[in-house]
């Protein structure tokens, strides 16, 4: 017998062999009907996989993060064994889950495509498949075995996958005639996929290198019931609606030209104004917290980044460095800020009394994306950071950590993300050699991050092998208006970096010491957080951070002067407006600036000169009334700064 405790630490007895299926069983019908996978000791097993100890066993439906990913899996596997059977010596890449869905990359062969317009019958098969209701078989296979069983087939890319493997521990899984190359975890069978579509083709190149072979790449999503795709595809419409891409444009906020190149967005002028009120907003808030403002180049020499360990791990994706006349001499675009913080912090020697020394920037930094994975401000290869390093004592961090969780809240709360949760990113137990510093040091900060987040009591998951190759991290994820959760806010803790660039401060028993350092980014990048702000706000931004907070709408030419001068006078007033001055009806001018998203429209015309007052129309409402030039910017200025000092006042009050 083993014994089996669940997360309540309830414990039950089972007999050698059990699966998590029959554990489910043993406790409800219903649940056997709703697992999908198990999670034994940490690791995600297959319902039918066998336990042959004692274990910690926590069972995952299809609404946990964990069933999502054994369900995508599987899902990418019937599309393969759906390929299989349309496109004979069709070879495949690899097949993972997704954040919504999976795809899987293939090569259909010589002459061969698959285009959308193929997806109906590929989709028809998957059914078929599915209503075979194939069972889905986990085997264990030695490293000569795999070799022999794919070359045979001609799966090159699968025999070198398997060539990098360590004997011994590779697995198979098989359904129907297709067996593929596969950690798992798997559905136990087919028929868990109820609603089932493919949603995209785009090629890939073989492991991300643009010197190999192109494959095709198809996406998909599937789900247990069919109300959920319906629901999905609506969803997905409404996030096209809300794309930001199309929403920067109509608001004339951003764009990018080929000219400049792929990846370095051009911030219009009322993107910049956006832009530079997020900015104005954080350097508020961090002026309490006690930061101080720095500035750094956007090149640093190469020998920074080798000390700093960035060129080893950003290098290959860094631009190509950059020759001076001076023998020897190699500049890079900067990949991160911190080393030339570090720098900032050697400027002069350091007493425990300096600390912690809070370093802040708007620093843009540059990596080479290849330009497949480009998107929008996402996805780009400049992108500004707002980036600060807190050099503290070892019992300064955890202190420190709470004050940069406070400055998160902060910002989440004033744009509205209200729903957010955080993960814990450690180290890959399996593969530490891809970090730098000693075990004890990430020890230390692993252990820190985890006793801050326990101590606050953030419910944090742990996800392995998401850390930063410096240290470890806390990540939030925040979930925009149409649920999709997007990582924003990060903080790290380092004991590497100041061991790399030997910093030091002299601590109370007059001697040298280490300084932690804590990384944080509470917007993450400027570009990938305006993305999530537009489409999470479809474009109607708060009243302070709106590029415009109001247009005036003369009803005739005759009334532009008078227009104009209201702009002068409303503009002195630090209220950001203009004139829409087209040869246009009223009624039109209001329907597109309605469209844009302005919240104040102020119509002119003969009644207003001879009252010199404006009429005001708000964004969604409709007519509020007319009043004094002056009256408006008064109300105005003062809702904008109730809005910006909202958690200067909550943070009194708590």
């Amino acid at each position: 017998m083993i014994k089996i405790t669940f997360p309540d630490n309830a414990t039950r007895e089972y007999a050698e062999g059990v699966t998590a299926m029959q554990i489910a069983e043993s406790i409800s019908p219903r649940l056997a009907q709703e697992v999908v996978a198990a999670g034994v000791n940490g690791e995600i097993y297959d319902l039918t996989r066998p336990i042959t100890q004692d274990a910690s066993v926590k069972l995952y439906k299809w609404d946990d993060e964990e069933g999502k990913h054994a369900f995508w899996h599987s899902s990418a596997h019937l599309m393969a064994e759906a390929l299989q059977e349309l496109y004979p010596g069709i070879r495949f890449g690899i097949g993972p889950a997704i954040e919504n869905g999976f795809y899987y990359d293939v090569d259909p062969g010589e002459d061969k495509t698959i285009k959308e317009s193929d997806f109906p019958a590929i989709e028809a098969k998957m059914a078929e498949i599915v209503a075979r209701k194939e069972a889905i078989v986990r085997q264990n296979i030695t490293k000569s075995d795999a070799l022999k069983m794919f070359a045979e087939r001609g799966e090159n890319y699968k025999t070198e996958l398997i060539d990098e493997l360590e004997d011994g521990t590779i697995t198979i899984y098989s359904q129907g005639n297709f067996t593929d190359l596969c950690r798992g975890p798997h559905l136990p069978d087919t028929s868990y996929i109820k609603a089932l579509k493919l949603m995209a083709v785009a090629g890939a190149y073989w492991r991300g290198d643009e010197k190999r072979h192109q494959l095709t790449r198809i996406y998909g999503i599937t789900f247990p019931k069919k109300k959920m795709l319906d629901e999905y595809l609506v969803l997905l419409e409404e996030a096209k609606k809300r794309d930001h891409r199309k929403i920067g444009k109509e608001l004339e906020l951003f764009t990018f030209s080929q000219n400049v190149g792929q990846g370095l967005p051009l911030w219009l002028p009322k993107g910049t104004q956006l832009r530079l009120k997020l900015e104005e907003f954080l350097k508020r808030i961090q002026r309490k917290f006690d930061y101080q403002q720095v500035m750094t180049p956007h090149i640093g020499n190469k020998l920074l980044y080798v000390t700093s360990g960035h060129y080893a791990k950003y290098g290959k994706d860094s631009f190509q460095p950059i020759h001076t006349p001076e023998e020897g001499e190699e500049f890079l675009l900067k990949p991160m800020n911190c080393p030339h913080h570090c720098e900032i912090y050697r400027t002069f020697p350091r007493s425990y009394k300096d600390l912690p020394l809070r370093l802040a920037e708007f620093g843009t930094v540059y990596r080479y994306e290849q330009s497949g994975e480009l998107h929008g401000l996402t996805r780009v290869r400049g992108f500004t950071q707002d980036d600060a390093h807190i050099f503290c004592t070892p019992d300064q961090v955890k202190g420190e950590f709470m004050k940069v969780m406070d400055i998160i809240h902060i910002i989440f709360k004033a744009l509205d993300f209200n729903e957010y949760e955080a993960q814990i990113s450690l180290r890959d137990p399996n593969n530490k050699e891809k970090y730098i510093g000693s075990e004890e040091n990430w020890d230390k900060a692993e252990n820190a991050i985890i006793e801050v987040c326990q101590e606050a009591g953030i419910k944090a998951r742990i996800e392995l092998g998401e850390a930063a190759f410096y240290g470890p991290k806390l990540d939030f994820m925040v979930k925009d208006a149409l649920g999709r959760r997007w990582q924003l806010g990060t903080i790290q803790v380092d004991y590497n970096l100041p061991d790399r660039f030997e910093l030091e401060y002299v601590g109370a028993d007059n001697k040298k010491h280490r300084p932690v350092m804590i990384h944080r980014a509470p917007f993450g990048s400027i570009e990938r957080f305006v993305a999530v702000l537009i489409e999470h706000t479809a474009g109607k931004f708060p009243l302070w951070l709106t590029p415009d907070q109001a247009v005036i709408l003369p009803v005739s030419e005759k009334f532009n002067d008078y227009a104009y001068a209201v702009a002068k006078e409303l503009s002195q007033q630090d209220i950001r407006v203009f004139v829409d001055d087209r040869n246009e009806k009223i009624g039109r001018k209001i329907r597109d600036n309605e469209l844009k998203k302005i919240p104040y429209m102020l119509i002119v015309g003969e009644k207003e000169i001879e009252n010199n007052e404006i009429s005001i129309r708000k964004q969604g409402e409709g007519d509020v009334g007319s009043m004094k030039i002056t009256t408006f910017a008064a109300i105005l200025n003062e809702k904008v700064e109730q809005q910006m000092t909202a958690w200067e006042r909550d943070s009194r009050n708590d």
